[in-house]
This record gives C-alpha cells, structure tokens and sequence, in this order.
C-alpha cells in the first residue's frame, strides 16, 4: 500500500466540485458534490442519536434499498436535522435538481448536511448550486482538496487522504474526505465521512468491511461526549479498476479492508486532532486487557475523561485522572495488574506500577506532554485485547467556540 496525494477524486472515474451558495457562510464556499462517472455500488454507516437529521433518514433508504450510488450533495452551516418533512423534501428536491442536471436517477444521489440543528435550508440555493456543480465537476487533486474545504465548519483544517494498492494484479486507489471538528463521540462519531475507490467488490462486503473498519477508527475518537444527528460514512465503488470483482473473504478482500482501515484511521486521527479549541491529539493504547471489548471500554474512557483531558491541555502528569477513568469506564479489571506510561516523541515515562505510583521526573514528564501529541498507554496484564482510542484536550477555546455557535 503506497499513500498518495489527493482524497475523493484520486480514484479512477471520480470527480468533484465546489460553490459558495451562501446557505449560511459568506465569502467561503459551503457546498461539495462527489461524482462517479459509473454508478457505483454503496455502503454506509449512521450517527446512532435517536433524533436523526433529514440527509441520514434520505441516505440510509439509499443505502438499504440496494440501489447503486452516483453522486453525493454535501452542504455546511445548516444541518438539516429536527426540520420535518420540510426537511426530507429539501433532501428530495436537492437530488431531483442533480437528475436533472446530470441525468442521474435522483434515487442514485445522496445527501448530507452539517451545521445548526433546527434551521430550515434555503432549498433555492441548494439547487442553484447543485446547477453550477454539475457545470464544474473536475478529477483533478484539486477539485477534491477543495471539496474537502467546502464541507467544514468548525474544522480549522480539511480532512483527505488517498491510497494505493493492488488487487488481482490490478493497480486500485481508495481516497477520502471527512470534516468534523465538534460534537463527536464514538456511535458513531460526528462527522461526515466520503470514501471513494475503483476497487470492484461486492455490496454485501463493502458493507461488512465498512462496519467493522468503522468500529475500531470513527468509533473510538471523542472529542466533546456528544453524538450528532448528522453522522454519515459513505464508501463508493465504481470496479473501473478492472479486478476480479471480490466476491468473498479471500486475500483481496484482506488487502482491501487494511486499506479502508488506514483511510479511516487516518482521517479519524485527523478529526480527532482538529476537535474544537484543541491544541494536540491525546491517544490511550489499552493493551493485553481481558478482551477487546475490555479494552476498547478502557482507551474511550480515558480519552473521554473531562479531567483527563485538562491534565493533557495543562500538561500534568497526574495519573491518578486517567486512572480514575478507567476504573468508572465499566470494564471489570484488578488495580494491581495495571501499568500505564506516558508517551510522545520525546519519550516514554512510566508512573504507576501494578498498584503502585512511581517517583519520576517532573521535566521529562513536562516534556512528553508538551508534545503535540501524547498517548496514555496502559498493561492491563489480564488478557489479549488490544484497542486505541483518539481524542484532544479541553481547552478554553471550546467552550468560546460553542458558547456562540449560531452567530
């Protein structure tokens, strides 16, 4: 697997575009389209929050219905969730104004919004800038980095990566976009998620493969404990890569799921670092716990941990937070078992030692934690499960950020 510049459009037969539409931004562009010049096979995961916005409701039928994908609408500032039918009737409209643009099904189109909940979208300037996407659609790095930019709100920077791979001894690529920056826990995560490739597979696998990557990737970062309305992944295959259709769980199907697991690593990482007001990634590697599960419980929890992620912000080593979480988290373990370290690229500091805090060096501590990003590791010695889990620290900025969200 080779890592390659670009995102949704470095993919064989994908082009993008992007407008300033005005929905509720000035002067930046705040709408993205995503296209395949064949229809494409789909898979999909959605935010788990009860109150589900119009585009989720709109692209889950699509997903579940088993009808193939071309093209996907994308808006930021208003989120097109708690809105009614009102709300699905823009997401209707939005896709009929793609069919008749570019001759897609309007079934074949999904949508997605991101933004204030509560707000009725300016359907107008929905399809005026779908008309003057369609006009624009490129395959070049460019338009898909610019796609990239279109979809963000409080992101402070655009989310894409690109990779290539051989399958069937066919040359295949596999990009991806996301923006999320706030509101995000695991179950999934908030964010919105574009994964494009040429690979050729099978729905009913793509969807598999899709499923589990984002389990252990967009569902293990947190940035804030809330869980958005608005959460979609979406993955698109057009098979213009000419490989033998992958049809089960063989060795292509192995190397095409370690590559959506480094794209959505990848991308999860990056959202987790942008979290609202953050200054750097805090990381907790829970290994050898008495499950996966276990572990999984154990790395959210730490990263979760308000107090936790002051300690990072203020770089303190005080273990007795991180601790703490774990022992609330739910997973069952004995104190006497654990050891957990300090880590970053200025080295590794163990404090605490089968039930035992360790005497350490105040600066070397400094140091880690200053770092821009700091991983809390922790030796269960209980079992085989392994996890990670992403998130930020909690500075003063978030709250800035989130006590005037709607102006």
């Amino acid at each position: 697997m080779k890592v390659i510049a670009g995102g949704v459009t470095a993919a064989e037969g994908f082009a993008a575009a992007s407008c300033e539409a005005n929905i509720k931004y000035k002067n930046r562009t705040d709408m993205a389209m995503v296209y395949s010049k064949e229809p494409c096979v789909c898979a999909g995961t959605f935010t788990s929050n009860v109150v589900k916005a119009a585009c989720v409701k709109w692209d889950m039928q699509v997903v579940s219905s088993g009808k193939l994908l071309q093209a996907v609408v994308i808006n930021s500032g208003i989120a097109n969730a708690a809105t009614g039918a009102e709300g699905f009737a823009a997401c209707e409209a939005t896709a009929k104004a793609v069919e008749t643009a570019l001759q897609v099904p309007y079934e074949q189109v999904a949508v997605a919004s991101t933004g204030v909940i509560g707000m009725q979208l300016p359907v107008e300037k929905l399809t005026a800038g779908v008309q003057k996407m369609s006009n624009t659609l490129s395959d070049s790095i460019e338009a898909g980095t610019d796609a990239s930019k279109a979809i963000m709100t409080t992101d402070t920077v655009n989310k894409e990566v690109a990779v290539t791979f051989e399958l069937g001894g066919k040359k295949v690529t596999l990009g991806g976009m996301s923006k999320g920056s706030g509101m995000i826990h695991p179950n999934m995560c908030t964010m919105l998620a574009f994964l494009t490739t040429d690979a050729a597979i099978e729905k009913q696998l793509l969807q598999e493969a899709t499923s589990a990557v984002v389990a252990d990737t967009f569902n293990m970062i947190t940035v804030d404990g809330d869980t958005s309305t608005n959460d979609t992944l979406l993955v698109m295959a057009n098979g213009l890569a000419g490989n033998p259709v992958i049809t089960e769980k063989d060795k292509d199907y192995e190397t095409f799921v370690e590559a959506l697991r480094y794209v959505c690593e990848t991308l999860a990482k990056k959202m987790a670092a942008d979290g609202e007001g953050a200054s750097k990634l805090f990381e907790a590697t829970v290994v050898n716990a008495k499950s996966k599960e276990d572990a999984k419980t154990l790395a959210r929890a730490i990263v979760g941990s308000n107090l936790s992620k002051a300690a990072i912000f203020g770089c303190d080593a005080n273990f007795g937070r991180f601790l703490c979480a774990m022992g609330y988290s739910g997973a069952v373990f004995d104190e006497t078992d654990v050891e957990l370290f300090f880590k970053s690229e200025k080295g590794t500091l163990q404090v605490f030692d089968h039930g035992t805090p360790l005497a350490f060096d105040e600066e070397k501590a400094l140091s880690i934690m200053q770092s821009s990003a700091v991983t809390v590791y922790a030796d269960m010695h209980e079992g085989d499960g392994n996890a990670t889990a992403w998130g930020c620290d909690l500075t003063y900025d978030y709250v800035k950020i989130n006590a005037d969200y709607r102006s």
